[in-house]
């Protein structure tokens, strides 16, 4: 078995002084850490980096920094699943736009962030799947800290939603 652990929205510094420490209690045992961008500051990366290898994106509030050493989509793959991230996938106009980005990569998963929601959704035998902000959930008084956890294995996709309670 494999454990990814999936992050999104961090906003370091501006909307958090540094990563949750919670967050890596919940990171101290996987393999993969996906990003799906909005770090604010290559930091994240680099802090995120001790406990695993990192696949990233740049976001929208990212910097010409950030957005000229990471792609736009990118991609990684373990065992025989194909696994997509993007920032901002167009979810919130609809689904369509997200299932053609699958469609066009063959991915078996996609990652997106932007909106600050956790969300798990099944569509068409692929999942999708938003880890949440960790720092700045939106609308907060509603939405809670959140990041992810996929479990993979060669026939099986995992993936849970963790809250990050304070």
């Amino acid at each position: 078995m494999k454990i990814v652990g999936l992050i999104s929205d961090t906003h370091i510094p501006t909307r958090a002084i540094k990563i949750p420490s919670r967050i890596f209690k919940f990171f101290q045992k996987v393999d993969y850490i996906i990003h799906a961008g909005d770090l604010v500051k290559w930091r994240v990366i680099d802090e995120l980096e001790r406990l695993a290898p990192v696949c990233a994106v740049y976001g929208n509030m990212d910097g010409m920094d950030i957005r000229e050493g990471l792609p736009k989509i990118n991609e990684l793959r373990i065992y025989d699943w194909r696994i997509g991230v993007i920032h901002d996938s167009g979810v919130r106009f609809g689904f369509d736009t997200i299932l053609k980005i699958a469609d066009e990569h063959n991915y078996n998963i996609l990652i997106h962030g932007h909106t600050h929601r956790s969300n798990i959704r099944w569509e068409k035998r692929r999942l999708f799947i938003n880890p949440g902000s960790p720092t700045n959930p939106i609308p907060p008084f509603i939405t809670k800290p959140t990041i992810a956890i996929l479990k993979l294995t060669r026939e099986k996709i995992q993936p849970e939603i963790i809250p990050l309670e304070k």
